[in-house]
C-alpha cells in the first residue's frame, strides 16, 4: 500500500518504505507548494508524474550522483566546445529552459513537466532555490540548457534538453564549473541512465546520499541568481 499525503498525513513517510521498483516510489498525493518541495528535497525526495496522475513522490535506491571532479568530457566534446560559436549563460531565462525541457521528445507520449510543475519550479526560482543554465547560438536562439534545485552543497538536477548536438552537455559542463566555484560537492542525477554514466555519474546507496544531505541541511538558504556569461569555447 503506497502511503497517501493529505490533510490527515501531511508529511512524508520514511524513505525506507519506498518501493524498490520502479525507481523508489514513496508516496502519492499532496501538492507542489514551495514549503513541501523544500521539505522533500531536504530528504532526497522528488516529484515525478504525468497528468492526469496525482503527484507521485520518489526516493530511489541506489541514487545516481555526479561529483564535480568526476565529470568526463570526451575528446569530441572538448573539440566541439573549442570550435563552437555558442554562448553560455546562467539564470538568464529560466522559463524558456523549462519550456525546452517540457517540449515533446522522440517516442514520448507526454511530458512529466506538467503545467503545475512548471509553475512550482518557477516559484522555486523566484525564491532563489532553482537555477538554469542556457546555451545560445549566434542568432540568440536557445539551443540547449538544464535546470535544477540548489540546496546545501547539493544541486538536484531536474532536466536538460538539446536542440543542437552537444548543447546539453555544454550546459552540464558550465553547471559543474559554477558548482565548483560556489563550493557545491555533488549533483543529484536521481536515476541511472547510460547517458549520465558516460558523463561520469555513478550510483551510491540511498543511505549514504541521505547522510550527506543531513550534514548540509543547515545550509539550505536561498542563493543569489547565478552569474555566468561566457563563450562555450572557454569551457574546456
Amino acid at each position: 500500500m503506497i502511503p497517501r499525503i493529505d490533510q490527515h498525513n501531511p508529511d512524508f513517510p520514511s524513505t525506507r518504505r519506498a518501493l524498490r521498483s520502479p525507481n523508489g516510489l514513496l508516496a502519492i498525493g499532496g501538492d507542489l507548494s514551495l514549503s513541501r518541495l523544500l521539505r522533500a528535497y531536504e530528504r532526497g525526495i522528488f516529484p515525478w508524474y504525468q497528468d492526469p496522475q496525482p503527484v507521485l513522490w520518489w526516493s530511489p535506491d541506489p541514487r545516481t550522483v555526479l561529483f564535480p571532479d568526476e565529470l568526463k568530457i570526451s575528446r569530441s566534446l572538448r573539440k566541439a566546445m573549442r570550435n563552437s560559436e555558442y554562448r553560455v549563460s546562467a539564470d538568464r531565462d529560466f522559463r524558456q529552459v523549462l519550456a525546452g525541457c517540457a517540449a515533446p521528445r522522440k517516442k514520448d507520449t507526454g511530458s512529466w513537466i506538467t503545467t503545475a510543475m512548471r509553475n512550482a519550479y518557477t516559484e522555486l526560482h523566484r525564491a532563489g532555490y532553482a537555477h538554469s543554465v542556457e546555451v545560445w547560438n549566434q542568432d540568440g536562439d536557445l539551443v540547449g540548457g538544464l535546470y535544477g534545485v540548489a540546496l546545501g552543497q547539493v544541486f538536484f538536477g531536474e532536466s536538460m534538453f538539446s536542440k543542437e548536438s552537444n548543447a546539453s552537455k555544454m550546459a552540464l559542463a558550465a553547471t559543474l564549473r559554477i558548482l565548483a566555484e560556489k563550493g557545491y560537492r555533488m549533483i543529484d542525477c536521481q536515476v541511472r541512465s547510460e547517458h549520465l554514466v558516460s558523463l561520469g555519474a555513478r550510483d551510491i546507496p540511498r543511505l549514504d546520499f541521505e547522510k550527506y544531505l543531513a550534514q548540509t541541511v543547515g545550509m539550505n538558504r536561498p542563493t543569489p541568481r547565478w552569474s555566468l556569461e561566457i563563450a562555450a569555447r572557454e569551457l574546456p
